[in-house]
């Protein structure tokens, strides 16, 4: 197939869960999360920005990994609702490319942003003294633009390959969006070369991270059976463990996509994958952050507070 041809000609998005009986059901259910999911991390990032109090290292972070979750969902779910209630299940092949390529960048981003706020935890309970040392505020943005730069890079390598081979008889894709084993799925040459390449990068990209993260984690835990004083133990153990719950949904299903080969796992496996790391875990991860954690909490309360006093001061005049 020439450039040409193969740049023009569209890809069909058959959707989420194509087989399923009430396909209604899914989409509103989806739309529904896809709502929580914003509003959630979209009122994160906005204490984050107005509470001085949580103009800390990990809030930053936090803001940091909210942002990537709001692009990240919406990199989507959008496009696939537009999809099925316009009944145009095609995306152009350079549309196909930008949602991949955003799509890896926003999921390397994510890998990356959980290892460095695991360092983050360690350097705050077992290195307290140098946390303002090792946590200043330079060093706080030179972790932001490493992840996002590190993750463009990546991503590009693994959406230009993919991307440009070549594709032999049907152009549908069991998916509602475009992702890199759906495309390896439907191509006509021998893949096992870039599938070793994948592997490697998985390596890199996630389980070097899971290590390291479950390594900070382990250190954490063994300080704090050695704290003195419960209130400081119970505060660095409810921290911690929301991160852990975040990090266990995320990698465990990166893993289980990218890790094994294509042809090991089907379609419909690979969108409840999908589901559970790019719809499911962005509507958690807010939740989790703000309702075990009191700071989060009273920033709320007091944003809250601030809001039903000047409706009352209108009112009154």
């Amino acid at each position: 197939m020439d450039l040409k041809n193969k740049t023009t000609a569209d890809f069909i998005l058959l959707g989420l869960f194509p087989n399923c009986r009430y396909p209604n059901l899914i989409i509103f259910l989806i739309l529904f999360i896809y709502a929580l999911a914003s509003a959630g991390n979209s009122i994160l990032i906005l204490l984050i920005w107005l509470d001085p109090r949580l103009h800390t290292p990990m809030y930053f972070l936090l803001s940091q990994l909210s942002l990537i979750d709001l692009a990240y969902i919406s990199s989507t779910v959008p496009k696939a609702a537009t999809n099925y209630f316009t009944g145009r299940q095609s995306i152009s092949f350079f549309a196909c490319a930008a949602q991949m390529f955003s799509f890896l960048t926003l999921g390397l981003a994510e890998c990356i942003l959980l290892t460095l706020m695991a360092y983050d935890r360690y350097v705050a309970v077992c290195n307290p003294l140098r946390y303002t040392v090792l946590m200043s505020p330079k060093v706080c943005l030179k972790m932001a633009a490493s992840t996002w730069l590190g993750a463009v890079v990546a991503a590009l390598v693994h959406t230009i390959y993919p991307m440009n081979f070549p594709i032999c008889g049907s152009r549908k894709i069991n998916h509602y969006f475009c992702e890199m084993p759906a495309i390896l799925r439907m191509s006509c040459v021998d893949t096992s070369h870039y599938e070793m390449v994948k592997f490697v990068s998985t390596i890199i990209f996630l389980l070097v991270p899971f290590t390291l993260i479950l390594t900070s984690y382990t250190l954490i835990f063994l300080t704090v059976l050695r704290m003195n004083s419960p209130k400081g133990r119970n505060k660095a153990l409810a921290t911690c463990s929301s991160h852990l719950t975040v990090v266990s949904l995320y990698f465990g299903q990166a893993i289980f996509i990218y890790m094994t080969p294509t042809s090991s796992h089907t379609p419909d496996q690979d969108q409840v994958g999908a589901v559970l790391g790019t719809i499911v875990t962005p509507m958690l991860n807010p939740l989790i952050y703000s309702l075990r954690n009191k700071e989060v909490v009273g920033a709320l309360q007091k944003c809250t507070g601030r809001c039903c006093n000047r409706d009352n001061a209108r009112s009154l005049w």
